[in-house]
């Protein structure tokens, strides 16, 4: 049974996870490379606490509990001493994610169960970074982890039933509900996001319409709760170009990189993380303005 939860990597992705980890009841420990990104983290999750109390989502002392649920250590060692699950949100680099699972096979206890946080990569491959293929599973959250209440879990060819039952229990600790797939490159929600953001940019660079008025008649004409732009800008240019690349070469034409996506990331133009993006959030305005 699940008690302690160790987050590896303290990005975007990796305070969200922890928030929701403690937010479900679990010790937490969340773990970084770098003190100034565990400080951030602390800042932003502290910052959600805050946000999550005067909106009446929680209450003053639900969020004083999450607080002391809550361990930031730059030492993966000690962390993983104790851990029950491991999740893994590291950056999507197939080297970084394979020290990094080389090092939780190495420290964590033998009972332990690993997860990677991923949009497209195999957990297959990824299990067989270590030595417990059979509790190795992909758990894709969204952005942003505390308010999108889905995770898409994927099975790896050797994960075995134990190890999903689990992690559906976490998951719905956590207040997600879950669609369980079996891997296939992208998943479900990564290959439908992929085309819809990249056909996105080709209309774009042809010149259909303004970045404004696509997003509009994504919102307004399918229902979709963000245009796709708005959305690439929040997970990053540079990330859903990686994520292209990757089915472009597993699942061939159809994921081609639109150039002008190529170019904007060239460019530096990352999304919300970098001030600029499809939109400029320089002044942070409410929606940015296109350059």
């Amino acid at each position: 049974m699940v008690k302690t939860i160790v987050v590896i990597g303290a990005g975007v992705m990796g305070r969200g996870i922890a928030y929701a980890s403690a937010l479900g009841g679990y010790e937490v420990f969340l773990t970084d490379v770098d003190r100034k990104s565990l400080d951030k983290a602390r800042q932003e999750i502290d910052s959600i606490i805050e946000q999550s109390v005067e909106r009446i989502k929680i209450t003053p002392s639900q969020g004083k509990e999450i607080e002391q649920k809550l361990v930031y250590s730059m030492d993966l060692r000690q962390c993983l001493a104790t851990a029950d699950l491991v999740i893994e949100a590291v950056p999507e680099k197939k080297n970084i994610k394979q020290r990094v699972f080389q090092e939780m096979e190495r420290y964590a206890p033998g009972h332990c169960l690993f997860a990677t946080n991923t949009s497209t990569m195999s957990p297959t491959e990824i299990g067989s970074y270590g030595k417990r293929p059979h509790k190795t599973i992909a758990m894709h959250f969204f952005n942003p982890v505390h308010k999108i209440n889905f995770i898409e879990i994927i099975k790896g060819l050797e994960t075995d039933d134990a190890t999903v039952e689990e992690v559906i229990g976490v998951a719905k600790r956590m207040g997600k509900e879950t669609a369980v797939v079996n891997e296939f490159p992208g998943f479900i929600t990564s290959r439908i996001s992929a085309l819809v953001g990249n056909e996105a940019f080709y209309m774009l660079q042809e010149g259909l319409g303004t970045p404004q008025e696509i997003d509009k008649a994504i919102k307004l004409g399918l229902k979709y709760p963000m245009g796709p732009f708005e959305l690439v800008d929040l997970v990053g240019l540079d990330a859903r170009l990686n994520n292209l690349l990757y089915l472009y070469e597993k699942l061939g034409e159809k994921y081609r990189p639109a150039p002008l996506l190529e170019q904007y990331v060239k460019a530096g133009r990352l999304g919300r993380k970098t001030g600029k993006g499809v939109y400029d959030y320089s002044q942070e305005n409410e929606r940015g303005v296109h350059l």
